[in-house]
C-alpha cells in the first residue's frame, strides 16, 4: 500500500508558491555549482577503472583531508603513464606501486604517474596515490559549515560538474564510470560518516570512529561522496512486488522530528516510480539523505544530499536515481536527461497522486517559466559556463516541458515504453547516454522518425504563439484558421499536433489537428453548436500568448481597411474600433513582426508606421477588449 502522509502538505506549499518555490531545486543547485570552474583539460581515458578503495581522514572542524585511493585498471592501448584529475591545490606525497614508488608529476590540475615499462593493452594492474592537503572551498566541491544552536560542524563534498578533482583524484570525465568503490572514512568518534552504498563496518577506536561503506555498481566520479556530521539517524522501509528497500537517513538532530515526517513522502514516489519505471536501480543496498548547508540537493548515488525537507525536492533527487545515476547523461550537454527528466518525474507524482488539485498547476507554472523568455535551447551550447549547464528554465524546466509535449505527440504507451526500453538498454544501462540514444527507443517504440522534434525542441530556441480564427455554421461545421509566430528565428515553424476543445453548456469535444504551416484551414463536422474553442486546456504544448477568435462574436458590419495599399513608410487605418487599440502585424507564414500600439480617432482612423518592415505581403490586426479585425496590405 502506498503511503502517502504529507503530501497534501508539502504540494500545496510547492503550488501555492509555484514561481518562487517551484525552481527552488534547479535555482539552489545552479547557484552552488555555477562556483565550479571548468578544467581547462582533463585526465587521459586510457584505461577502465573497474574498482577504487578511498581511504580518507577528515574532521569537520577542519579544512583538510588525506587520503589514499587505490585504483584497479584494465589498460585501453599500452601504456606508459596513467592521468588523474587531481586540484594542484592538494599535495601529493607519493605512488605506490606493488611496493615501489612510481615518479610523477602534477601540474594543472593533472596528476600524471610514469610506470617502470610500457603496460600492454588489456591487462589489470593497481596503483595507489597517497596525498594530502587544504582543499579550496571557494571554487566547489569540498565544503564546510556549522548548524544549530551549538555551531556543530558539517562536512560534505558536491562534484557535480566539474568539482571532484578539487577534493580527491579521480577520472571526472563522462566516458568511464568505475565499476565498484570501497570507501572507508576515519573521523573523530563523535561524528557520523556517510557514503555510498552499503554500511558494512561502523567502530569507534579510542576517539576515532572508522566507517566503511561498499557500493557494487557502476558510478561516475562526480556521484562519490560522504558527508559528515553528528547527525541523528532514522530508516524508513518501502514495500513494493514482495520486496523492500531501506530508506536511511542522516538529518541534524535539531531537525530530527521534522525531517523523519516530512521524508516518509519518499516511499510513496519511490513506489510511483518503481510502477513506471522498474525497480529502484540500487535496490540491493540502499536509498538515503543526509542533510546539509546549501540550496536544492545533489543525487550522489544512493544518498541524495539535501539542504531542506519538501516534496519536490525529495521527489526530484530520487528520480535521478534512474535518470542520471542508473543511466547518465554522456556529455553536459546533455544535462537535460538528468535534470529534465528528474524535473518531469517530480511533476508525475502530482499527475498520479493529486491530478485535479496539483497536476495542471505544476504544468501550468513550468510552462509560463519555459516561454518567459523568447531565446534558448535544451541543448547546452556552452560546456564551459556551468551557469549555462544547470540553467532552470532550460535545462529543467523546458527539458521536462519537452518530455511531456514527447507525450501527447507519440501518446503515452510509446512514451513510456520508449523511456523504459532506454532505461533498460544493455548498452547504456548503469552506463553513459546520449539525446541520440533517447530518440532512437522513442521512435522505435512509436514507429515516427523523431528528428524534426529534436531539432526544433532540442537544438531550436523558443516556442509558437498560435491564432485561432472560428466560425460555426448552421449545420454544425466548425471552420478553423490557425495562423503560428514563433518567438526564435532558429525555428522557421513548429510542426505540432494541436488539441482543439470545443465546447457549449452540455456537450464537447478534443480535436486533434495536425499543423503543417500557417494559415492552414481546419474543417471539423460536429454534432453541436459550440459556444467555446479552447486551445490546449490539458495544457500539452510549450507556446504563449496565444489568441482564440470567435468569428460570429466578432463579425460586424464594420471594415477594417487600411491605406494606401502598396504602403512604403506610413499606413493609414480605417477601423471599426475606437480610441487606444493594439496592432500587431504578421507575415504570410504567420510569424509576428511587429507589435504597436495605435490611437484611433472618433471616424476609426489612425496612422502606423511600416519602416521597419521588409518588403512583402503582410496581414495586420487590430484588436481591443476581445474585440480584433484583419486585413492585409503590401509593403514596398
Amino acid at each position: 500500500m502506498i503511503r502517502f502522509t504529507l503530501f497534501i502538505l508539502f504540494s500545496f506549499c510547492g503550488v501555492i508558491h509555484a514561481q518562487d518555490m517551484l525552481h527552488r531545486i534547479a535555482d539552489g543547485e545552479s547557484k552552488y555549482q555555477s562556483r565550479i570552474a571548468p578544467p581547462s583539460i582533463q585526465a587521459a581515458n586510457t584505461s577502465d577503472f573497474v574498482y577504487q578503495r578511498c581511504e580518507w581522514y577528515v574532521d569537520p572542524n577542519v579544512n583538510f583531508i588525506s587520503g589514499r585511493i587505490t585504483t584497479y585498471f584494465i589498460t585501453s592501448m599500452p601504456l606508459t603513464n596513467m592521468q588523474f584529475d587531481l586540484s594542484v591545490v592538494l599535495t601529493v606525497d607519493s605512488i605506490d606501486y606493488h611496493g615501489n614508488g612510481l615518479s610523477f608529476t602534477h601540474a594543472s590540475n593533472i596528476l600524471d604517474a610514469t610506470f617502470p615499462s610500457t603496460l600492454p593493452a588489456g591487462v589489470i594492474d593497481s596503483l595507489s596515490v597517497f596525498y594530502y592537503g587544504v582543499p579550496d572551498t571557494s571554487v566547489g566541491g569540498f565544503n564546510l559549515d556549522v548548524h544549530g544552536a551549538s555551531n556543530a560542524p558539517v562536512m560534505w563534498t558536491l562534484s557535480e560538474p566539474y568539482g571532484a578533482l578539487n577534493w580527491w583524484p579521480c577520472k571526472q570525465n563522462l566516458n568511464d564510470k568505475i565499476d565498484s568503490i570501497d570507501v572507508i572514512i576515519i573521523t573523530p568518534f563523535w561524528y557520523r560518516s556517510v557514503s555510498n552504498g552499503l554500511l558494512v563496518q561502523d567502530d569507534t577506536m579510542a576517539v576515532q570512529r572508522l566507517s566503511v561503506w561498499k557500493h557494487r555498481h557502476p558510478i561516475a566520479a562526480y556521484l562519490v561522496c560522504f558527508a559528515i556530521s553528528n547527525y541523528a539517524v532514522f530508516t524508513d522501509t518501502v514495500p513494493y512486488a514482495g520486496d523492500t528497500v531501506h530508506v536511511v537517513n542522516y538529518v541534524y538532530p535539531e531537525d530530527s522530528a521534522w525531517a523523519a515526517v516530512a521524508m516518509n513522502d519518499v516511499v510513496g514516489q519511490m513506489q510511483l516510480f518503481d510502477t513506471l519505471f522498474g525497480q529502484y536501480p540500487f535496490a540491493d543496498e540502499k536509498y538515503g539523505h543526509a542533510q546539509c548547508n546549501f540550496g536544492g540537493g545533489m543525487e550522489n548515488q544512493t544518498i541524495t544530499f539535501v539542504g531542506g525537507f519538501w516534496y519536490e525536492l525529495f521527489a526530484h533527487e530520487l528520480a535521478h536515481h534512474w535518470f542520471g545515476d542508473k543511466v547518465t547523461c554522456a556529455t553536459w550537454e546533455d544535462i537535460w536527461l538528468n535534470e529534465g527528466f528528474a524535473t518531469y518525474l517530480s511533476g508525475l507524482c502530482y499527475e498520479y497522486y493529486a491530478p485535479t488539485q496539483y497536476w495542471y498547476p505544476w504544468l501550468s507554472a513550468e510552462m509560463s517559466y519555459t516561454t518567459s523568455l523568447p531565446d534558448g535551447s535544451v541543448w547546452v551550447n556552452d560546456t564551459t559556463d556551468v551557469s549555462r549547464i544547470f540553467d532552470p528554465r532550460l535545462s529543467y524546466a523546458k527539458g521536462a516541458m519537452v518530455l511531456h509535449q514527447l507525450r501527447w505527440l507519440i501518446g503515452d504507451s510509446a512514451w513510456y515504453a520508449g523511456v523504459n526500453n532506454y532505461l533498460n538498454d544493455t548498452t547504456i544501462s548503469y552506463e553513459f547516454a546520449s539525446t541520440a540514444d533517447l530518440q532512437y527507443h522513442l521512435e522505435q517504440s512509436s514507429g515516427q522518425n523523431l528528428t524534426w522534434y529534436f531539432s526544433d525542441w532540442y537544438y531550436g530556441e523558443g516556442y509558437p504563439t498560435y491564432t485561432f480564427n472560428w466560425s460555426q455554421d448552421t449545420a454544425n461545421v466548425v471552420t478553423v484558421t490557425v495562423l503560428q509566430s514563433q518567438s526564435h528565428i532558429s525555428v522557421p515553424f513548429f510542426e505540432l499536433p494541436l488539441p482543439l476543445y470545443f465546447k457549449n453548456g452540455i456537450q464537447d469535444t478534443l480535436i486533434r489537428v495536425n499543423h503543417t504551416v500557417s494559415g492552414q484551414t481546419f474543417t471539423i463536422p460536429l454534432n453541436f453548436t459550440a459556444d467555446s474553442l479552447l486551445f490546449d486546456p490539458q495544457i500539452w504544448i510549450i507556446s504563449a500568448n496565444n489568441v482564440v477568435n470567435s468569428v460570429n462574436e466578432i463579425s460586424m458590419p464594420s471594415s477594417f481597411t487600411v491605406f494606401p495599399n502598396p504602403a512604403i513608410d506610413l499606413l493609414t487605418l480605417q477601423s471599426p474600433i475606437r480610441g487606444l487599440c493594439a496592432v500587431k502585424i504578421y507575415d504570410m507564414h504567420g510569424k509576428l513582426v511587429q507589435v504597436s500600439s495605435v490611437v484611433t480617432n472618433a471616424a476609426g482612423t489612425g496612422q502606423l508606421s511600416i519602416e521597419t518592415l521588409q518588403a512583402g505581403n503582410y496581414i495586420i490586426a487590430i484588436e481591443q477588449e476581445g474585440k480584433r479585425f484583419e486585413s492585409t496590405f503590401i509593403r514596398r
